[in-house]
């Protein structure tokens, strides 16, 4: 019964992101921006992607902010007064102008798994902006004309368990409780089955693809890969620290996977290229001198233009998504 209040949860609070058409539907991005667990509780990377986003921010005005997990390094957050708050996000993003009333839309990575992912959750209560009312939940966005964006926000370490170590290429070790993943990848698919959304985005922490030092997550590849190709999704993650897109192509159908982990360390591993699709990795970033990156979206009802920033400002890469063919049921 819990999980089945938590799915009526995260349908309401969907619904309510809907509830004003606008022309274009603007998005900010990023992925492991956690901080240090020490003083000064940020690193020169994360103090640069804030500064940028705010850029971007003052600039375009975007709807929302997307946060991909490891919101705290290295072992999440203890409880909601946890100083951690204030130190690593308050301090460093809600600071900047422009950042401080766009809402931020979060899911959990594996550090926060570390700590009490709850108290996270809990914070919402008591931020203006912080919005993480369960572990996973159902983002949604209409644009003038009758086009609709939709974004599933997952927990992929509910569904697929946490890792180890990470500089061992750890994968997931298998779910802790199984009973939470399997509801969780039911709400996944019905979701996506029942989804109309000219645009279907998958939000989680470990990609399904990436060439970098941990690689594919194999449960994603067999769990999510079938539903996103089914129902002609785009996935987003973080997990790896570098910026990528990787584009597969089937029969039919292009799917495309953005991994947008460099907004607190910077690493250009390729350890594992040769394990993705052949020909699939088509954008590949990470520099820790130019303070890491983000990424922007902008959804028209013609297309979508998703670019990644750097920590200085500069655009270095663009993608254009067109609105996907809706499955027939």
């Amino acid at each position: 019964m819990a999980a089945s209040m938590g799915f009526v949860l995260v349908f309401v609070l969907g619904l309510v992101a809907s509830c004003q058409a606008v022309d274009s539907v603007r998005l900010l991005i990023l992925g492991d921006w956690g901080g240090l667990p020490a003083s000064p509780y940020h690193t020169s990377i994360e103090m640069g992607v804030a500064k940028q986003m705010s850029a971007v921010a003052k600039k375009y005005g975007p709807e929302a902010i997307l946060a991909l997990g490891d919101n705290f390094y290295f072992d999440g957050v203890q409880n909601s007064d946890d100083k951690r708050f204030e130190e690593t996000f308050e301090k460093v993003f809600e600071a900047q102008p422009g950042l401080d009333s766009i809402p931020w839309n979060l899911v959990a990575g594996n550090h926060d798994h570390n700590g009490n992912v709850s108290a996270q959750i809990e914070y919402t209560q008591r931020s203006k902006i912080w919005r993480f009312p369960n572990y996973f939940y159902s983002l949604t966005y209409n644009i003038t004309g009758g086009s609709m964006v939709q974004i599933l926000m997952i927990d992929t370490i509910l569904l697929c368990g946490n890792t180890g170590y990470d500089h061992l290429h750890d994968q997931p070790h298998g779910a802790l409780d199984q009973e939470k993943a399997d509801d969780q990848l039911t709400w996944i698919t019905q979701n996506l089955k029942s989804s109309s959304a000219d645009y279907l985005f998958v939000a989680g922490h470990f990609p399904v693809y990436s060439i970098a030092e941990h690689g594919p997550t194999q449960c994603l590849i067999s769990k999510l890969l079938p539903l996103l190709q089914q129902y002609n999704a785009v996935y987003l993650s973080g997990h790896d620290h570098n910026l990528q897109h990787l584009q597969v192509t089937r029969p039919g159908l292009t799917m495309n996977f953005f991994v947008i982990g460099a907004a607190n360390f910077a690493d250009d591993s390729h350890a594992h290229a040769k394990d993705v699709p052949t020909g699939s990795s088509k954008f590949f970033w990470a520099k820790e001198r130019d303070l890491g990156g983000f990424a922007y979206m902008e959804l028209t009802k013609q297309n979508a233009t998703f670019t990644f920033i750097d920590g200085v400002g500069k655009n270095l890469y663009q993608k254009m998504l067109l609105p996907r063919r809706i499955p027939r049921q």
